[in-house]
């Protein structure tokens, strides 16, 4: 078997090390897909895993498991990989004046010189269309939900320059998979996806406000705000606040999901799902210590093994 290449120069910080970007992608085609995070997919597993959810909850609600559901999940992922790297590019657009200003952030492709700023909307825009072109295979009511979602994607670079929650308008985008997976199969919006997609917002509370504590010092100096930055070292205590509105919130999804099938063993098997998925926020809850880096990004890395531990559940039920 060949050895892998050293890694190239250009990384990003905060990349993964020896991701498949770095040492196996051609050369002219790193910068961009550094760009859309290709070499840090945790963002794209915590974009996909809402959708998901969201998609064996609407299976659960109506009893019907179709064909058709596999490629909703399909088009999920890849749309997931494609928006996220879009919504990242664009992110960068946007904060190509303040990324070169923090230390975690100024190896970026914009701020390091590797991407042109015409070349980054460039790059956007066919991540954009590609992910257009998935999304119209969908029912009318999905297409336009995923139109909408464009909303809070285009708001979010700019919510930490006016309000202490930019958390939360992540948590609005981030999320918006769960009501367009369930609409995707059912037709229509349903009031379980809406409990759920609160709960994933918590979540995002949860994991990113843990994320932003690596930023605090370059943050306060150059004015950006963030919810790290407004708890500070009350930052365990809202943590724990978020963890019980996730999984409460999570388990009234499941109940109103689960409740026309009339199942009690599915019942609690997928209620099993967000009391798990809470014990491993308590878990990260332990580990926490605000002042050290290296521990902030895995607890933030280790929220896609999180959010897959009630999608087992969810799965799970549907076979009882």
């Amino acid at each position: 078997m060949q050895e892998p290449k050293p890694a190239p120069d250009g990384q990003v910080a905060d990349a993964v090390k020896d991701n498949w970007v770095d040492l196996y992608a051609p050369g002219p085609a790193r910068p961009y897909l550094r760009l859309s995070r290709a070499d840090r997919p945790i963002g794209t597993w915590l974009l996909l895993i809402p959708c998901w959810w969201g998609l064996a909850l609407a299976i659960h609600f109506d009893g019907q498991m179709r064909l058709y559901d596999l490629w909703i999940a399909l088009g999920c992922g890849i749309g997931a990989w494609l928006m996220r790297g879009a919504g990242c590019t664009w992110n960068d657009i946007s904060d190509r004046d303040y990324d070169g200003a923090v230390e975690r952030t100024r190896s970026r492709p914009i701020p390091a010189g590797q991407v042109s700023v015409t070349g980054a909307v460039i790059w956007m825009c066919l991540q954009a269309l590609v992910a257009f072109g998935i999304l119209l295979t969908f029912n009318t009511a999905a297409i336009l939900l995923g139109v909408l979602a464009l909303l809070p994607v285009a708001i979010y670079p700019f919510a930490k320059r006016f309000t202490w929650w930019p958390q939360v308008f992540l948590g609005l985008a981030f999320n918006w998979g769960a009501l367009l997976a369930w609409t995707a199969h059912t037709g229509e919006l349903g009031a379980p996806a809406v409990v759920l997609y609160f709960s994933g917002i918590a979540w995002t509370l949860f994991y990113d406000t843990i994320y932003a504590h690596q930023d605090t010092e370059d943050d306060a100096l150059i004015g950006i705000k963030s919810t790290a930055r407004l708890f500070g070292d009350k930052t365990g205590p809202w943590l724990r606040r978020f963890l019980v509105v996730t999984v409460g919130l999570m388990g009234l999804a499941v109940i109103f999901a689960l409740q026309p099938g009339g199942n009690i063993l599915a019942m609690v098997v997928g209620l099993a799902g967000p009391w798990a998925m809470g014990w491993h926020m308590a878990w990260q809850l332990r580990g926490l210590d605000i002042e050290n880096n290296d521990k902030l990004l895995q607890l933030f890395r280790c929220n896609r093994d999180t959010g897959f531990i009630p999608l087992i559940f969810f799965v799970a039920a549907l076979l009882v």
